[in-house]
């Protein structure tokens, strides 16, 4: 393969360490010489040649990414259909690769970008273009199939199982005369994997959380209401950890907010922390606190774990040595070799193995009785929160962030008419 330019895209809910892997990438390929462009609001961007010169920021300004928060280049929530279907957008985008001399493509995402991904490499195969189509792991919701765990995770798991102890500590402090339930509402539609990493907070059964609701297990409000009133009576107060995701049993989301679907076919969820406290109130008669964290999950860049920074940034590197070597249409995978001590490596995965497919919460990680994590679950969980990673720190006491210039690339083909 002839050496051209490589086009790095963000998509989908940013995570914590997303921009540590920008940064790999970017840094991997300026030690190789290659030209790196970055797509404004991921696909968008790409479609409406709306493209960023990675090579106008310092050194300092890329690698001041790895502790930076958010998406530096922004994403976005939009998925292409089929190739028959949505033809016209994709031969947009090859008419732009081409433009460009875009010979690599790298799409950092979940399971949607996967797919897409997968489809860029199997259009240009159709052109006989020579492009090389890299998807990238990134995804707090942790459920992207092959990987061992996927970069953004970690993180979130870390902010959400000392967010969950800390909170525990200060409704066992006012218990007696005051908040009886604490809920607290985690990400998660589908998998419940950030619910279950609440569960790290706590040991036993009256350590916090004492109730976990897994979208992988139907919602019984009688039982719920059951649990938290034992759990009261015995230990004082309950603390819960509910995923967004929860649905009855007849496939209903708890939370359902009433907001239509995204480009990606979800549903807007919300709430479900309110819904389950009002339920506790107008039930049991107990005081409630509840808490929505949403996107605090994935920005808190301040708590980032050291194994999700260190995958994160692995994954980047990994991702430009793949797409150098020609290794189309793959995904570069962690997986566990050891979980005593911890250890990982990095793998090629087939992309057409990760699209499309979602991974949940295995069976043995949900303790019988639906409502906590068992000791495989704690033994899988505790080592990708392990580690710390803080920011640099002004005198003002805040993070030091970058923000980039991010000056576009001027544009050769006509505008584009979505």
């Amino acid at each position: 393969m002839a050496q051209g330019t490589l086009l790095y895209a963000q998509s989908g809910g940013v995570t914590a360490v997303i921009n540590a892997t920008a940064s790999a990438v970017i840094q991997t390929a300026r030690a190789r010489k290659v030209k790196v462009l970055a797509a404004r609001n991921g696909i968008l961007g790409a479609l409406g040649e709306d493209l960023i010169d990675t090579s106008k920021e310092s050194i300092a300004a890329i690698r001041a990414l790895a502790h930076t928060p958010g998406g530096a280049f922004g994403s976005c929530r939009v998925k292409l259909k089929s190739l028959e279907a949505d033809r016209a957008r994709y031969e947009r985008l090859l008419e732009v690769l081409r433009a460009h001399d875009v010979r690599y493509f790298l799409y950092n995402g979940g399971n949607d970008s996967a797919d897409t991904a997968l489809k860029v490499s199997r259009l240009a195969a159709e052109f006989d273009y020579d492009l090389t189509c890299i998807g990238v792991p990134k995804t707090v919701d942790n459920d992207l199939a092959v990987t061992d765990c996927c970069p953004g995770f970690g993180s979130a798991a870390k902010y959400t199982a000392v967010s969950v102890r800390e909170a525990a500590l200060d409704v066992a402090a006012m218990a007696e005369t005051s908040t009886k339930v604490f809920v607290y509402e985690a990400m998660g539609r589908h998998a419940g994997w950030l619910a279950a990493a609440g569960g790290l907070a706590g040991n036993g059964r009256d350590e916090a959380p004492h109730l976990i609701l897994f979208p992988e297990r139907p919602y019984d409000e009688a039982d719920f209401l059951a649990k938290v009133q034992a759990t009261v009576k015995r230990v004082g107060y309950c603390v819960v950890v509910a995923s967004e995701g929860i649905q009855t049993a007849d496939g209903r989301f708890v939370a359902d907010a009433g907001g239509g679907t995204d480009s990606f076919g979800h549903t807007q969820l919300g709430g479900v922390a309110s819904f389950l406290a009002g339920r506790v109130k107008d039930a049991l008669g107990l005081k409630v606190h509840w808490t929505l964290p949403d996107y605090l999950q994935r920005s808190a860049r301040h708590l980032a774990s050291k194994t999700d920074l260190d995958q994160a940034q692995a994954v980047g590197r990994k991702a430009v040595e793949y797409a150098l070597k020609g290794m189309n249409a793959v995904m570069p995978v962690i997986v566990r070799t050891s979980d005593t001590p911890y250890r990982w490596r990095i793998e090629p995965a087939p992309l057409e193995k990760v699209a499309n497919h979602e991974k949940k919460m295995p069976a043995g990680f949900i303790r019988r009785d639906g409502h906590g994590i068992t000791p495989a679950a704690r033994r899988y969980l505790e080592p990708l929160i392990r580690g710390e990673a803080p920011p640099p720190y002004g005198r003002d006491g805040l993070p030091k962030y970058v923000a980039l210039k991010n000056v576009a690339v001027k544009r050769t083909l006509p505008r584009w008419r979505p």
